[in-house]
């Protein structure tokens, strides 16, 4: 890892609506990521983690703040350079799978980098690469409806590989799978954090995130209540809420 970091987030503040129906989602957001970082992102619902990680991925705008990716200031871009930025470095999985029904597991794959414009060849290599990765290639002609919702995810984790990303962001990758399919998942999440992928995970999975994770961010109510090691995070001293909110999830 490096000190310098790829991703900063300085004062990010998002307000949805205008008037007595405003609501203010993100508080004054501080956050930086360096290259190789593992950064787990927990909370209660309605904490603004996902505000967030819409941000990061480039699919939404600050309503004030400053975000810098390796030095660029995201929220002074136009649209369509902030869409090139995303297809260019970022791999985003969704809770949801997103994936295109009638469209093979190689067709699914392929897409981002069909929009960035590369060639059919390259396409094609990029995806069953990706593919091999997550342990599906033998499914490259399968339509969803053929998956498991594991592989399902395993497929929008290849999607999100192919690109060849500076940074993947996940968003709670595990929350619509049945429990005998969430370790699949972890798997290939855990083998791409050990190769020093810079990865930022919202996720309820504290055994996961105790093993991989650098660094735990807790959010509530629009802030950054802790940004600590997940030693600290998981054996230290915590806030209140913090402290509630890891008691809730570990008497389940």
């Amino acid at each position: 890892m490096t000190d310098a970091p790829i991703i900063e987030l300085e004062g990010i503040t998002k307000t949805f609506g205008t008037g007595a129906a405003a609501f203010q989602a993100l508080k004054g957001v501080d956050l930086a990521i360096a290259r190789g970082d593992f950064v787990a992102v927990m909370g209660p619902s309605g904490s603004g983690k996902s505000t967030t990680m819409n941000i990061l991925g480039c699919l939404d705008t600050p309503t004030s703040g400053t975000f810098r990716f390796r030095g660029v200031e995201v929220q002074s871009l136009s649209r369509d350079q902030r869409s090139m930025l995303r297809r260019r470095y970022l791999g985003f999985v969704f809770q949801g799978f997103n994936l295109l029904a009638r469209t093979s597991a190689l067709e699914n794959v392929e897409l981002p980098l069909l929009y960035r414009g590369e060639t059919k060849k390259a396409r094609r290599e990029a995806a069953e690469r990706s593919l091999d990765k997550v342990g599906l290639l033998p499914w490259a002609s399968h339509t969803p409806a053929e998956l498991s919702g594991g592989q399902q995810q395993r497929v929008a984790i290849a999607r999100a590989l192919a690109i060849d990303p500076i940074a993947m962001l996940f968003d709670e990758p595990t929350s619509a799978l049945d429990p005998e399919m969430i370790n699949e998942v972890l798997d290939v999440m855990v083998e791409l954090a050990q190769e020093g992928m810079t990865m930022i995970v919202v996720t309820h999975e504290m055994g996961f995130a105790r093993l991989v994770a650098d660094r735990v961010v807790f959010m509530d109510e629009g802030r950054i209540e802790e940004d600590c090691t997940k030693e600290e995070f998981f054996g230290g001293e915590r806030g209140s809420r913090a402290q509630e909110f890891l008691s809730k999830i570990l008497a389940h």
